[in-house]
């Protein structure tokens, strides 16, 4: 008899610390508190300066900026390592494609680490289990009306897209497809024409 008073008892004072941790994982929730991220991409036009190893970029705010775009020599995606600066272009340039440029300052020189063609961005995409029209303003519509988690928003926040709260680097953007890479693994989209 004692032995199942200790059960109880043990049960009892792992459920009120449980409680006592939802209350304080509430309380953070209602006050208010987010995380503010500042967001480094630059974003404007593609200039017709740009060439294989630069891209021009007329700012939003009317500036131009010129980045040295270095190819990776393994062709990988990776924005940056340590030993060299690499830039990973996604969805071309193109003069006069609205782009988003990830920049970084190697050796005193400006190098955009990763350039997103966001006039590529824009379109009609599907995979096996998504419909999704990505739109300019930020506004992604959903043609799949039993979809669980619908995408609704999307942006581009420190070279990554974010699709309302999932974060996705562009592994490949493409004419006709759309590779987005996350923890959880690759997930390719094509575009519908």
């Amino acid at each position: 008899m004692r032995h199942a008073g200790l059960i109880i008892a043990a049960i009892l004072i792992i459920s009120l610390a449980a409680c006592d941790e939802r209350k304080t994982h509430n309380a953070a929730q209602d006050s208010g508190y987010t995380e503010t991220v500042t967001d480094s991409t630059v974003y404007g036009v593609c200039g017709t300066g740009t060439s294989m190893h630069s891209v021009e970029l007329v700012t939003d705010d009317g500036d131009t900026l010129v980045y040295a775009v270095y190819d990776a020599p393994d062709d990988s995606c990776d924005v940056y390592n340590d030993d060299m600066a690499v830039s990973k272009v996604c969805g071309g340039l193109m003069a006069g494609d609205r782009i988003a440029v990830l920049p970084r300052m190697t050796d005193n020189e400006l190098v955009a680490a990763r350039v997103i063609n966001i006039t590529s961005l824009l379109g009609h995409w599907t995979s096996i289990d998504r419909n999704f029209v990505i739109e300019e303003g930020g506004t992604v519509t959903s043609s799949v009306k039993t979809e669980s988690n619908p995408w609704t928003s999307w942006k581009i926040l420190n070279g990554r897209l974010l699709l309302n709260r999932d974060t996705f680097d562009i592994a490949e953007l493409g004419a006709d497809s759309l590779f987005l890479e996350n923890k959880r693994g690759i997930f390719a989209y094509k575009r519908q024409r």
